[in-house]
């Protein structure tokens, strides 16, 4: 079974790697990126549609990051003052 997850993550990885090398091969025009303040230097288009996916991929996860400390903190609130009620209720029963 382990060797058939091997071969599933290579087989992936081999297709994303040709997609990718398609996708350079036919975008090779040269933009510049005008970003109203900063104008970025001339390159070719799938530079910098690879470069702004990565980036993007990549703010994305340190926000999401963020999110999940936010909700595990919130969690854990809510788990110690379960634990205080249920102390609280245990004390009234006896």
């Amino acid at each position: 079974m382990r060797w058939l997850k091997m071969f599933v993550v290579l087989l992936v990885s081999i297709v994303v790697l040709f997609v990718g090398i398609m996708f350079t091969i036919h975008n090779t025009d040269k933009v510049a990126i005008d970003l109203i303040f900063i104008q970025l230097p001339e390159a070719s288009l799938s530079l910098w549609l690879i470069a702004f996916f990565v980036s993007g991929g990549v703010l994305g996860t340190i926000l999401s990051t963020f999110a999940v400390i936010g909700l595990k903190t919130k969690l854990n609130l809510s788990n110690r003052r379960a634990e205080a009620a249920n102390k609280e209720l245990a004390a009234y029963r006896a």
